[in-house]
């Protein structure tokens, strides 16, 4: 609490009720406590650059507190589907308000790949009955994640005086792409092409500060 009164532009990041034991395990620690994310609102950490991973047996206090506070949600679901932690409540997050981006996790994430992690952030959605449509994907994947990261005045889009890291993508990479593609006509059919069958091997081309620094040899 002290160095984020300090330096206030410095990050949060931390994980928030990402399975049911974590949540009670909160509780029997902080007993004066609403809830877990009670804590951290007590402890003045929440807000803008407090990222909290996972958030997925949130209450709907909770849901309010972090769309009151501007908090953000990172999104893993390759990370909460292979721990079997449950299913992120993606529409009931970007329906209100909640910024929220797509993150790989590194401790039980299966990919650091963002074509596999919106595959799967498609199946938690699908699986609540709900809706994740591809443009909306790549969103979150891009301008959203920026969004989140209250960076969207610098990186996630081509606008003008913007950081250039970017991605130049093949959208046929493979043999089963080409097929989906071809059968493919409008653009939200085409990326979700990507959004569900894309890897490593469509990343043709990586610019960080407008510099090439990796170029595919297929």
């Amino acid at each position: 609490m002290a160095l984020r009164e300090e330096f206030p532009d410095a990050y949060v990041q931390t994980h928030l009720s990402e399975n049911l034991n974590e949540i009670e395990w909160v509780k029997s620690l902080y007993p004066e406590h609403d809830s877990y994310l009670d804590v951290y609102n007590h402890y003045r950490l929440t807000g803008e650059r407090s990222v909290y991973a996972h958030c997925i047996h949130l209450t709907d206090k909770e849901w309010q507190v972090m769309e009151e506070t501007g908090s953000s949600v990172a999104f893993c679901p390759t990370s909460n589907m292979y721990l079997g932690s449950g299913l992120f409540k993606y529409r009931r997050a970007a329906d209100n308000g909640v910024r929220v981006g797509m993150a790989t996790d590194v401790g039980a994430g299966t990919s650091f790949n963002m074509f596999e992690t919106l595959n799967e952030a498609y199946k938690v959605v699908q699986m609540q009955k709900e809706k994740l449509p591809a443009i909306e994907g790549f969103y979150r994947a891009t301008l959203g994640g920026a969004h989140a990261l209250y960076l969207d005045d610098s990186i996630g889009n081509f606008d003008i005086g913007k950081e250039a890291d970017f991605v130049v993508l093949d959208p046929v990479a493979t043999q089963v792409q080409q097929l989906r593609w071809d059968n493919s006509k409008a653009l939200d059919e085409k990326l979700f092409v990507l959004m569900t069958l894309g890897d490593d091997r469509n990343i043709y081309r990586t610019y960080v500060d407008g510099r090439l620094v990796y170029s595919s040899t297929r």
